[in-house]
């Protein structure tokens, strides 16, 4: 690992920690319409993932078949599995602390998570900020352009859905999850500093489910429909993103 790579990882690191806690910074981005920014965000989002990330997948497919002796086809098929667990987890997650949220609600007027279920959602966070943190510097696909591709992806989407967590559960956000998060990326990224040997199956586990949960937390902010979202915007982020892929290409 290069030093200059060090030095910009620890920078982006820096950069995903900043969003985490100051999200709450940037009131104009409330109200309804949904601002333009957070769709282009989304937008950026998917396409990093479905122009990226899953074709990525591909590589690990052969991790898997090689590391664990599997045909072609049945490690495709356990690569893929992996990020569908990823997008049920988080699904199931997010279902979880909204039931949560309106019990609490119901019962005491405080529009907050139940004990029980605050520590499964900020710890599922910690591992989704410490996989997003310690992927600043061991992805399947090393170099500057690579690196800069996923911080971009990676720093708008954390900020859409740091917002839209924000947003449902204000209290829990300013006074616990926000310092979660930021924890994770830290360690994450501390980590993956240290260079230690992993083996090539598990970053291609780390990347999958990794994938699973950006779709999942990416669509789940703009799909529905009391979010308001603004399809041309969301539309706008993903063809100039597609289009700067395709053109480093």
């Amino acid at each position: 690992m290069t030093t200059p790579i060090l030095i910009l990882s620890g920078l982006a690191a820096l950069a995903f920690i900043a969003a985490h806690l100051f999200i709450g910074r940037l009131v104009f981005l409330e109200g309804r319409p949904r601002h333009a920014l957070l769709s282009f965000a989304g937008g950026v989002a998917v396409t990093y993932v479905f122009l990226h990330v899953l074709p990525e997948l591909a590589g690990h497919q052969h991790t898997f078949a090689r590391e664990l002796h599997l045909s072609d086809s049945a490690a495709e098929a356990w690569v893929y599995l992996i990020a569908l667990a990823g997008l049920v987890f988080f699904f199931g997650l997010d279902n979880a602390a909204r039931r949560s949220r309106g019990r609490r609600l119901a019962a005491t007027g405080e529009s907050r998570l139940e004990r029980e279920v605050k520590g499964l959602h900020l710890a599922s966070f910690f591992f989704f900020n410490f996989l997003i943190g310690y992927l600043l510097l061991h992805r399947e696909q090393a170099g500057y352009w690579s690196l800069a591709i996923y911080v971009v992806a990676m720093l708008l989407h954390l900020s859409t859905s740091d917002f839209g967590q924000r947003q449902e559960h204000p209290q829990d956000y300013d006074s616990e999850t926000r310092w979660v998060l930021a924890a994770g990326v830290s360690v994450g990224w501390l980590v993956g500093a240290l260079d230690t040997e992993v083996p090539p199956i598990f970053i291609g586990f780390l990347f999958a489910f990794l994938a699973g949960g950006v779709i999942m937390n990416t669509l789940k902010e703009e799909l529905p429909e009391d979010k308001d979202s603004r399809f041309l915007p969301f539309a706008a982020g993903a063809a100039a993103y597609a289009a700067l892929l395709l053109l480093i290409r």
